[in-house]
């Protein structure tokens, strides 16, 4: 059995969702990009036909466990969030997932690059989601390869025509994040050509986003603040609602009962600030030597980003 066998954590708290139980059902690091941002490192296995990874009886099983440890210690969950270690379209159960995943009559979500969307089927399978967050980053296709660095196979008009071909149907909650980074797609042209493209897909929420966690690709600096204000007047003259998504999401990370399990858990999608352990640490009553014990046996990673320290699961994109 893999060591990164298909996990449900939480629930950690989101910026988008509040209290979220996140479920990770690709394993690490399986993708249709390999985004210069992101947080898990550069994509090991560039994929772009869809597959089965887990059962989807493995997946609700999985989830349900968490649930049901999370409401025993009377932990608040808003949503159910498909954010895995990859693409969480490329899992050709995901339709089935979200089935099965209903009756536990909380809310589901899925944060899709949007890579996949020009597929009928991953358009399906994403209808019965009540919250779908979808990537645009770039309009301009030579933007899209440098900032998301696309499989090869993917074509850019495709892509962009299935997410306008999603946002027609779609009768949930439909979100959008654009990841501004500076020196690439910061610039005042390619925000207004985004801002153009989301005026079509009619979202609820614009995100406009900075990486706030150690990106793949050191280089990959967030935009400065007045290109961030620049883009936010550009959004909010076009679009309906538009909100920043560049601050911390908070320390409010849930102890569900094995304080090492849900930090590896945790860290293996999603860095943890040092702030964040010490208050999961509070909660289980144990204290950093947990935290160093899981370094030295190079389960867990130390890293800074702009002044901060992170934790992070030790995964093979992280590896020195």
């Amino acid at each position: 059995m893999s060591e990164y066998e298909m996990k449900a954590y939480g629930p950690v708290p989101s910026r988008r969702l509040g209290q979220s139980v996140g479920i990770n059902h690709i394993p690490p690091k399986i993708c249709t990009y390999s985004c210069v941002y992101c947080q898990l490192g550069r994509t090991i296995s560039m994929q772009s036909e869809r597959r089965e990874f887990y059962s989807p009886e493995k997946v609700s099983r999985e989830v349900k466990t968490q649930v049901d440890k999370a409401l025993n210690r009377n932990e608040h969950i808003n949503y159910l969030t498909f954010v895995p270690d990859g693409e969480p379209t490329l899992d050709i159960n995901l339709g089935r997932e979200i089935e099965l995943l209903k009756p536990l009559g909380i809310k589901i979500a899925v944060i899709s690059n949007a890579s996949l969307m020009w597929r009928e089927d991953v358009r399906s399978d994403l209808l019965e989601a009540d919250w779908v967050s979808m990537k645009v980053d770039a309009v301009t296709e030579t933007l899209w390869r440098r900032v998301n660095r696309p499989h090869g196979a993917l074509e850019h008009k495709s892509v962009l025509e299935g997410m306008k071909a999603f946002a027609e149907i779609f009768k949930g909650e439909l979100a959008t994040e654009t990841m501004l980074i500076k020196g690439l797609n910061d610039g005042g042209k390619e925000v207004e050509k985004i801002a153009d493209f989301l005026k079509d897909l009619r979202p609820e929420k614009a995100y406009v986003a900075l990486p706030t966690r150690p990106p793949a690709e050191k280089w990959a600096k967030p935009a400065d603040e007045w290109a961030i204000n620049r883009a936010y007047q550009i959004f909010d003259e076009k679009l309906k609602h538009v909100e920043y998504l560049i601050g911390y999401e908070g320390n409010a990370f849930a102890f569900t009962g094995n304080v090492e399990e849900d930090l590896l858990s945790i860290t293996s999608v999603h860095p943890m600030r040092e702030e964040g352990v010490d208050m999961l640490l509070f909660k289980a009553g144990e204290n950093w030597d947990t935290v160093h014990r899981l370094i030295e046996k190079h389960k867990l990673v130390e890293t800074e980003y702009m002044g901060k320290k992170f934790y992070m699961r030790k995964l093979p994109s992280h590896a020195s």
